[in-house]
């Protein structure tokens, strides 16, 4: 058994593998259809015995969640594809469409329940209660319970929030048949008819639920911001590779689990030689590679260290592009003879969201403040803006 489930709930770098991620997607799509097709045939045998319409509409339900199973797999699987012509870095983001699909039909779900809890509102019709019928719903309730547990398990360890999206819909029936079952006890009690209130809550959390689903599935498709995370490592890893003495420019593409991009700038000593440098940022790719589950390019940039004419120059152009506003940095800073005379300060400085001044307005500052130090300078600056 725990051979079997460590081979369905992987850990460490299979869980970026397609391979593993299209068995766990398999695995997870034909949970879900084997249970919902049960409870489908369970609920709808009873309902048209009984003629009891709410079973019969819980049981349509059942093979609603069935079909989104289904879909979830044939995503999983589309995803596990391999790059092509006309798709270059895979599949991988049609992941996140199949999540995005459930969390959809999470929300239409909850306006539907919300317009029937609504009608029963307005309109309260006469409760049937029977043993058979609570029965039912009860064994519903606990296997929905069962399939929300096992989603939301392996959908955590493989990080995938398609599986997360499927856990809150089948978080979502138990709530709505519990509201359900709960109506016909209060009523057979006490005979009071709360069936259309319960209903409006649970419809309202469904709502909440998928919304968050949306967003949360939506977001890779849109282009979040990186994992913090991710991003610390990266930089603290390549400062800590020799001879690199700085990092700039990182930008993160994700194309799915298991199919993230990275481009960097690395600043070595303008001393070295060529091809020294050039094994040195092959040797930090590699090492990058094998740390994190990424495909990286890195670019060298060179960086005059030893001239004191530099040095200078560079910090006081460094503390008035950080005496502007907070968050500016500056990087690839070299020092080149202008033909008119006197001297092209050439950098680039990277602005973060939210900068009050735009492009032309800090060029404007910058090149105010460097000649008011030195009028033989000019700046000519490239601005960069953040994007990890």
């Amino acid at each position: 058994m725990g051979a079997w489930w460590g081979y369905f709930l992987p850990s460490g770098d299979a869980l970026n593998d397609p391979a593993v991620r299209e068995r766990c997607g398999a695995l997870a799509g034909r949970t879900g259809i084997g249970v919902n097709l049960l409870l489908f045939a369970a609920k709808l045998l009873i309902g048209l015995t009984s003629g009891a319409i709410s079973v019969i509409a819980d049981a349509l339900n059942n093979l609603s969640d069935a079909g989104s199973a289904l879909v979830m797999m044939l995503g999983f699987r589309i995803a596990a594809r391999p790059a092509d012509p006309e798709h270059p870095f895979g599949h991988g983001r049609v992941e996140y469409l199949t999540g995005l699909f459930v969390a959809v039909v999470i929300l239409l779900v909850g306006f539907e329940l919300l317009q029937s809890s609504a009608q029963k509102i307005l309109h309260p019709a006469t409760l049937e209660v029977s043993m058979v019928s609570a029965g039912v719903l009860l064994i519903s309730i606990l296997a929905k319970l069962g399939l929300s547990w096992f989603y939301r398990t392996l959908g955590e360890r493989i990080q995938s929030a398609a599986i997360r999206a499927a856990a809150a819909d089948s978080r979502n029936d138990c709530l709505a048949t519990a509201a359900v079952l709960l109506s016909l006890l209060v009523y057979a009690r006490i005979g009071w008819n709360v069936d259309g209130i319960a209903g409006v809550f649970v419809a309202l959390f469904i709502l909440y639920s998928g919304w968050e689903a949306v967003m949360s599935t939506a977001q890779p498709l849109v282009g979040e911001a990186p994992d913090p995370a991710l991003v610390s490592g990266i930089k603290e890893l390549v400062l800590a590779t020799p001879p690199i003495i700085g990092v700039h420019d990182l930008i993160i593409h994700d194309y799915g689990p298991g199919r993230i991009f990275v481009s960097l700038h690395a600043e070595v000593p303008g001393d070295m030689e060529l091809m020294e440098a050039h094994t040195a940022i092959d040797t930090l790719e590699q090492r990058l590679e094998e740390h994190f589950p990424i495909t990286v390019t890195v670019h060298m940039d060179p960086v005059l260290l030893d001239d004191p004419e530099t040095n200078r120059l560079r910090l006081h152009v460094d503390n008035i592009v950080q005496a502007i506003t907070p968050g500016l940095s500056m990087h690839d800073f070299r020092v080149t003879t202008a033909p008119e005379g006197g001297h092209n300060l050439i950098f680039d400085v990277v602005v973060p969201h939210g900068c009050p001044l735009d492009d032309e307005q800090l060029n404007r500052i910058l090149n105010e403040r460097i000649k008011a130090i030195d009028g033989r300078c000019q700046a000519v600056v490239h601005f960069d803006h953040q994007y990890c």
